[in-house]
């Protein structure tokens, strides 16, 4: 996945109010950008931290500016959640996620369960619908680990919830981790922070859900999928291994 445009230096000022941050571009201008993050992004938000902005010149846009990646240490991370579903969209066309090819066109935000919308619908000719949830990864606390979530998610927990009910019923039902860093060498769930999703992650794999974890190629042009990330969800990793 290409930015739009070509992303702009920055230092961060501060991250608040979640959606919002400030930072100084290169030529010591001062602006306000979109956070497009609802996390907490702990281990991410440090003052004077390397970030990059997106810009957009829509006048119908009230911010120009977009947060898109931050360097923390020798990682590059992509901290726009939104940037998930179209990395894998693009992975899916190409054919480059070997569990989950065969299928055809994949479709977005198809409504299913009670009130929820799946990030993909995969469908091919006699073979079981897949029900695709992805989610973003951006937290590391120990050097190479990454775990998710960052903060509590009630709504992450209604997801496995609802790809519980379609493995139940016969459908393939596949949570897939998109880590938006390029140094992780495993994913964790961090228990620590929301002990209700780690039970509802190990309650849905054995009721079918199938957990899938991939890295990310990340440069200041482009981010794409890369290899699998082997995933622990016995480890216990807590808040006393952060950096």
């Amino acid at each position: 996945m290409k930015f739009e445009t070509p992303l702009l230096p920055a230092r961060l000022i501060r991250r608040y109010k979640r959606f919002f941050c400030d930072a100084i571009l290169t030529d010591g201008e001062e602006v306000t950008a979109h956070c497009p993050n609802p996390g907490s992004m702990r281990t991410l938000i440090e003052d004077g931290a390397p970030i990059w902005l997106s810009r957009n010149d829509n006048p119908r846009r009230k911010l120009r500016y977009g947060w898109e990646l931050v360097r923390r240490g020798s990682a590059l991370v992509g901290i726009n959640t939104g940037r998930a579903n179209n990395i894998v969209a693009e992975a899916l066309e190409k054919g480059s996620i070997e569990p989950l090819q065969g299928y055809g066109p994949p479709r977005r935000e198809v409504p299913y369960g009670e009130r929820s919308r799946i990030d993909f619908l995969l469908e091919a000719a006699r073979r079981r619908p897949c029900y695709l949830e992805v989610k973003s990864v951006t937290m590391s606390r120990s050097p190479g680990i990454a775990a998710f979530p960052d903060s509590v998610t009630a709504r992450g927990a209604r997801h496995l919830e609802e790809l519980t009910r379609m493995a139940i019923g016969g459908h393939r039902a596949v949570l897939l981790f998109l880590i938006q860093r390029d140094d992780a060498t495993l994913m964790t769930i961090a228990g620590d922070i929301d002990w209700t999703y780690m039970k509802a992650l190990e309650d849905a794999t054995k009721r079918g859900v199938e957990v899938l974890c991939f890295g990310s190629k990340i440069d200041t042009g482009a981010i794409e999928l890369a290899q699998p990330v082997p995933i622990d969800l016995t480890h216990r990793e807590s808040a006393r291994g952060q950096p």
